[in-house]
């Protein structure tokens, strides 16, 4: 029994250890990718989108880099889930919002509930793509005013641009392979190839 709880003990200090270590390069490539990300949906949106929409916006693109760029092998951050969930969510958001546009409590609680259960059944759930529903409530007239057209811009166009630059900057290290799809991979991989040639 003593035994036992011993191996217990050293098997959580190894795995306390492992997972408080400082890795500098992984560390360097998730700022250098998270940053580029949303530097560069906030320069593209910030030329039709208000300064405050447009920082409301990022929000949910914010936590998505936090999937795509922290846990880049998490099942919930793969290409699959990031734009099929906020696309979901967007176009339900928005929906609900032309159905139920004075009720703004009741609208907003609805786009969230039907976009979890719809990302579910689609299996693209993404969780920050539940604050893209929200958004297409809560946001300020002019976000409302776009309609079906929030769904191309900003939502799809921030997503491409996310995965692109996930894709880009997750693969720069021995550690790192996005997306965690083999087929995406090797894609990536062979146009790597072509470019050193």
């Amino acid at each position: 029994m003593r035994e036992k709880l011993r191996r217990h003990v050293r098997r959580a200090r190894f795995v306390i250890y492992k997972e408080t270590l400082i890795d500098f390069k992984e560390h360097f490539w998730t700022f250098i990718g998270s940053f580029s990300g949303i530097a560069l949906i906030g320069l593209l949106n910030s030329h039709y989108i208000s300064s405050s929409d447009n920082l409301f916006l990022i929000g949910s693109f914010g936590a998505s880099s936090v999937l795509l760029f922290g846990i880049i092998n998490s099942p919930l951050s793969q290409p699959r889930n990031l734009i099929g969930g906020h696309l979901i969510c967007a176009l339900i958001g928005v929906t609900i919002h032309k159905l139920i546009p004075e009720e703004v409590w009741l609208s907003s609680a609805l786009s969230v509930s039907v976009s979890i259960v719809m990302m579910q059944i689609t299996k693209t759930l993404h969780p920050p793509a539940g604050a893209t529903a929200l958004i297409a409530n809560i946001g300020s007239e002019k976000v409302k005013n776009l309609g079906y057209l929030y769904v191309i811009s900003p939502v799809f166009s921030g997503v491409v641009i996310l995965l692109l630059v996930a894709i880009l900057f997750n693969n720069r290290t021995a550690h790192r392979s996005y997306p965690k799809n083999k087929k995406w991979y090797q894609v990536w991989k062979r146009y790597q190839h072509y470019n050193r040639a």
